[in-house]
């Protein structure tokens, strides 16, 4: 049977009987609920030591070695203190639960102090229910049941999890589906892995077409100088290479404190921008509402820049659509001067040539900075004719315009497989998709494990005030 036809062939039980959980709804006739505290019980095991394996949350991958990660943000001087968890254990952000950032140890380790770990009673799966906590029906129960004031600072204390009541298939079925969607979703892990490498040689092709251009021109033939800075090498004769500040004004206009405060705009924040596009649509909100860093005003033809978390390489062209939008003050606002064609800056500003003198002359670690000062010195390398610069706006904009329509396609598609993963899961623990049958065809050797490029798994860990303490 094909991978394609054992998914697509999966059908509901034959009976099933009202479970009487709003989230839940109808369950196979053989299953049973339980409540939480009768499958898990809460450990509180610390280190003395601090020589335990440190385990870091991702909500995309689970418990991770710490050591995987180049980028720890918040990183405590010791691990003293921190709780112990063994493998199997489930454990719980508690002050993000209800957004599914809960997982299951790999290893003996341990977590930050401020995690649940919750250790299985009798004979249960914990992957199975791993996979149920963390699936959307699921979740509905955990943010009601999570506690506080303000969204950011809910809890689910253990009281309140051990309350919840959930569907309980028989172990050796929990085994079944555990196996059915390790074996699917290493399958569509697989197929998004792909498509993240296709897109990653399109951007680095995208990003060579713009290198060239913006440090050595269109015309074969014209003279070259030495620019005097390696990133740059040699540069046409007649450009010339000077600080950005000659070019730019930098952050020239501040949403004041005595703004409106029902004055309502659009709020962009680190989150929203990557490299030369928008990947979240900006926010919309109040100035009373808003937070204390939203306060860079926009306006077209300004290009954004990161100068927190710089190894983001944020950057981002504000185009004509600028009504009522604000940045974080995480970001520098470059506005060109009448010497410099707005669009053209914006590429000079995301070409690797800039880019990494930004990063080069961050200071930090878990969260590198730069200082506008510092910014405003980094030397960029222009053609001073505009005629020039129009000319190779242009030629980028006509040569990677392909490439930025197959990313765009290859990312819709990989929204799509998550989007369907998600289902999928969902659909298969609580009942919905009986895959008995299909599991039992499968083969029993373990899946190799997969996990997409360390630095998107570095930038997915979950971390705040929670991690480890001292």
């Amino acid at each position: 049977m094909g991978e394609k036809t054992m998914i697509a062939n999966l059908k509901p039980y034959p009976e099933y009987i009202e479970s009487r959980l709003p989230w839940l709804g109808m369950v196979p006739k053989h299953w049973e609920t339980r409540r939480s505290k009768y499958l898990f019980l809460e450990t509180d095991k610390r280190s003395t030591t601090g020589t335990e394996t440190r385990l870091s949350m991702s909500q995309k991958h689970g418990l991770i070695p710490s050591s995987k990660i180049d980028e720890q943000p918040l990183v405590a001087e010791s691990n003293v203190g921190g709780k112990i968890c063994e493998l199997g254990d489930l454990v719980l952000n508690r002050l993000k639960a209800h957004l599914g950032v809960l997982a299951l140890s790999p290893m003996h380790g341990l977590v930050s102090p401020d995690y649940t770990v919750f250790r299985p009673i009798g004979n249960v799966s914990s992957q199975y229910f791993c996979f149920l906590y963390r699936s959307p029906y699921c979740g509905q129960e955990l943010r009601r049941r999570a506690k506080g004031i303000v969204e950011g600072f809910w809890r689910l204390y253990t009281d309140d999890f051990y309350d919840i009541l959930v569907p309980v298939p028989p172990i050796s079925e929990q085994a079944a589906i555990v196996k059915f969607l390790n074996w699917s979703n290493h399958r569509l892990d697989r197929a998004i892995k792909a498509k993240h490498k296709i897109i990653a040689l399109l951007t680095e092709q995208k990003q060579a077409i713009i290198h060239r251009a913006v440090t050595k021109g269109n015309d074969p033939k014209v003279k070259m100088k030495a620019s005097g800075i390696p990133l740059f090498g040699e540069i046409p004769d007649h450009w010339v290479v000077k600080p950005l500040k000659h070019f730019v004004k930098i952050n020239d206009r501040t949403l004041g404190e005595t703004t409106d405060p029902a004055y309502e705009f659009r709020y962009i924040d680190i989150g929203c921008v990557q490299t030369g596009k928008l990947v979240k649509d900006p926010e919309t909100i109040r100035f009373s509402k808003a937070p204390s860093r939203a306060r860079r005003v926009l306006s077209a033809g300004d290009t954004i820049i990161s100068t927190v978390r710089t190894y983001l390489k944020a950057v981002w062209f504000v185009g004509k659509d600028a009504q009522n939008l604000i940045a974080s003050t995480g970001f520098a606002v470059c506005s060109p001067n009448s010497d410099l064609d707005p669009e053209y800056l914006h590429y000079i500003l995301q070409d690797a040539s800039f880019v990494d003198q930004v990063t080069a002359n961050s200071i930090g670690i878990a969260y590198p900075a730069i200082a506008e000062s510092v910014l405003a010195r980094l030397r960029i390398v222009v053609p001073l004719s505009k005629a020039e610069q129009l000319d190779l706006k242009v030629i980028i904009k006509t040569q990677i315009e392909p490439l930025a329509s197959a990313i765009s396609r290859l990312e819709r598609e990989i929204l799509l497989l998550r989007e369907y993963r998600t289902r999928l899961v969902a659909d298969v623990v609580t009942g919905k998709l009986d895959v008995r049958e299909a599991a039992a065809k499968l083969p029993d050797e373990p899946l190799p494990e997969t996990l997409e490029n360390i630095d998107e798994l570095a930038e997915d860990i979950v971390s705040s005030d929670e991690e480890i303490a001292a």
